[in-house]
């Protein structure tokens, strides 16, 4: 990957629609949406992006929660043009930083980061176009930003905002802590009246008190989006032969797209991609344990190549602008549903269908707990982590809709069943399971609260083998008394009974399974009624099986699909820089769609301001024309979207108005 934070200059404050502090208040939306249009691309904002854009330009602070792919950089860059001075972009990844900055700089903004991968002479140029007032944003770590020398640099320039991206990184509490975060308040106290805005796509309640705490945001605006991801496809599977059912996931829904997929140890991420990579997939790894240029150059063809599926610990993936991954995939399970939301909003950020697949079984309850229970934190924490887990198997275990469940931990209740989860596409049926808790409960004290799941499910189907005889649970009155149930819908029940707190998985032994007599002590004696999930057969659910959405499936548009993925290819290459900043899909697939004919008509495709039609838009119109020429015009399309580019009076009269 290049160091080179200045290749090329692109556009002045004009080809920008850059605007001064003189235009924010009553005429910021209007200048918000000439910016929207000529310099991103879009006709309208979405959400809450423009009450946001508004509040910051005009000099609030504000807490933005939004889920990943919902627009959250908009929130910030927006108000940095629309303001005088730079935008300073707080972010916890060096490693991303050029990727970000290359993407606005196709975009024709002044923009640059400031990391370790500058050499001096780099690093010295950088810091004179700050001091110069000749940078729109600037990305920088933490680290940097806390130095004396940074804030020193920062007192002698002009700034416009102060954007903390990925705060939650701030809590305690939470997945990502970066200490160096809990430092950022020194922003309000050393710049009282320049804006900051935090950014997020994970928190709870209790994290976000805490952002707004530790970052003195308690006079900030919050603005709090729907955490729903209604593109993503949730499913949650019994763990059989995990790399197999990962095998046939990718086979028959995933072919060539691009994904993640994470595993819980260094070793299973290695020995997944190496499967994978037998398998005919270009799957790379990423841990912790791999040497930094490694890790650098992994991370460097995930983004910049097309297909490429990342192996990968938690350590990878936190300020992923890739837009086009289309599954997330996890092998073992997360810490958290905090984690699990994060982790899998990382596919699908353009908009368009993917899938978060997850397997597990209670051998990776076990191993969760151990690492809790191991580590060095206090009590109060470690309680605060086996809360969370306990609310991930609920989620794992649900019979409603994985959507409201997720959406309800994040406080947003009252949604609707999605449709588009396994529970929705496959419902699934309850019975009272009162009877069956009693066997399986029992079956745990009969044989001493020392063996796992299969040991017992062996049990009560009557399968005695020398271990078994060795012990003398051949003889035990709960031997062979659970023959209407097969030996995986006994493991589905023995699931249920932990995520219910009934009983838990001894992290002192070998994973075997221990009574919590307080819960369990009323089903035993028949006093309370325990309803149980009927797991469905989803090897024969093809409701849940749905082709990539990445390629459309008509012949004559799969072929205009590749020629444009091709040129764009080509392009990105040329410069270096990954195909998605020249265009995300969700472009490519509204030029298959509209088929535009002349720059006018291109000027209204989403992604497509002035700066990118002025570069590329002979070249697509080139493509398009070929390929109309060998295929001809398809007989029905859709009308373009409305006109993007409005003229200067048409924007005076909006204004006036």
């Amino acid at each position: 990957m290049s160091s080179n934070p200045v290749r090329a200059e692109h556009g002045d404050d004009a080809s920008c629609g850059r605007r001064h502090h003189s235009d924010v208040g009553p005429g910021a939306p209007p200048a918000a949406l000439e910016i929207l249009s000529r310099t991103f691309g879009y006709a309208r904002f979405i959400g809450a992006q423009e009450q946001i854009i508004a509040h910051v330009a005009g000099g609030g602070d504000a807490l933005v929660l939004m889920p990943t792919g919902g627009g959250k950089s908009l929130c910030y860059q927006i108000p940095a043009l629309l303001r005088a001075g730079t935008g300073i972009v707080v972010s916890p990844l060096i490693a991303l930083m050029q990727d970000q900055v290359d993407a606005l700089r196709q975009l024709g903004l002044r923009a640059a980061f400031l990391n370790s991968s500058l050499d001096v002479d780099q690093q010295r140029r950088v810091e004179q176009r700050l001091l110069g007032g000749a940078l729109d944003l600037l990305y920088v770590a933490p680290e940097r930003l806390l130095t004396e020398r940074f804030l020193s640099l920062l007192d002698r320039s002009a700034i416009a905002l102060f954007a903390i991206d990925e705060a939650h990184c701030v809590s305690q509490w939470g997945h990502d802590f970066r200490p160096e975060y809990v430092r950022l308040d020194i922003l309000h106290e050393r710049w009282p009246t320049i804006p900051r805005i935090a950014l997020t796509a994970t928190a709870d309640t209790p994290t976000r008190n805490e952002i707004v705490a530790r970052l003195q945001l308690e006079q900030a605006e919050r603005f709090v989006s729907s955490f729903d991801r209604p593109n993503i496809r949730y499913r949650i599977v019994e763990k059989q032969s995990p790399r197999q059912q990962l095998l046939r996931f990718l086979r028959e829904e995933h072919p060539r797209d691009a994904g993640i997929v994470y595993c819980l140890s260094r070793r299973r991420v290695e020995e997944t991609a190496d499967f994978l990579c037998a398998q005919g997939f270009n799957a790379l790894p990423y841990h912790a344990g791999l040497e930094a240029r490694v890790r650098q150059a992994h991370q460097a063809e995930f983004l910049r190549g097309e297909g490429v599926i990342i192996c990968a610990t938690i350590a990878f993936g936190m300020g992923i602008d890739k837009p086009d991954v289309r599954f997330v995939a996890h092998l073992d399970l997360p810490k958290s549903i905090e984690a699990y939301y994060q982790e899998t909003g990382r596919a699908g950020r353009d908009g368009l269908p993917a899938d978060a697949w997850l397997t597990y079984g209670l051998s990776d309850v076990a191993s969760l707990r151990r690492i809790i229970d191991s580590s060095e934190a206090e009590e109060r924490f470690k309680q605060v982590e086996l809360h969370k887990l306990n609310a991930l198997l609920g989620l794992c275990e649900t019979t409603r809709c994985r959507r409201q469940v997720l959406l309800d931990y994040f406080g947003e209740t009252g949604s609707r069943a999605c449709g588009n989860c396994d529970t929705c596409l496959t419902p699934v049926e309850c019975y009272d399971g009162t009877v069956i808790a009693q066997k399986a409960l029992s079956c745990i004290h009969r044989t001493g609260e020392r063996f796992g799941a299969s040991y017992l499910t062996n049990v009560l189907l009557g399968k005695a083998d020398a271990r078994m005889r060795r012990f003398g649970h051949d003889r035990v009155s709960t031997f062979g008394i659970g023959t209407e149930l097969n030996a995986e819908q006994w493991r589905s029940v023995y699931r249920q009974l932990v995520a219910a707190g009934l009983a838990q998985v001894d992290i002192e032994g070998h994973g075997g399974l221990r009574l919590n007599r307080a819960a369990c002590r009323p089903i035993l004696r028949g006093e309370q009624r325990l309803d149980l999930r009927r797991d469905p057969d989803r090897k024969r659910a093809p409701a849940e099986r749905r082709a990539s959405a990445a390629v459309p499936t008509d012949a004559e548009a799969k072929a205009l699909w590749e020629r444009l993925r091709s040129r764009r290819r080509a392009l990105a290459d040329a410069q270096g820089v990954p195909p998605f900043a020249i265009f995300p899909d969700s472009t490519l697939h509204e030029l298959v769609a509209y088929r535009p004919r002349n720059r006018e008509e291109l000027a209204r495709i989403g992604g497509i301001g002035v700066v990118k039609l002025e570069r590329y838009g002979d070249a697509v119109l080139a493509e398009l024309g070929a390929h109309e020429a060998e295929h001809g015009r398809p007989a029905h399309l859709p009308p373009l979207p409305a006109e993007k580019l409005r003229s200067e009076r048409e924007r005076e009269r909006e204004r006036d108005a």
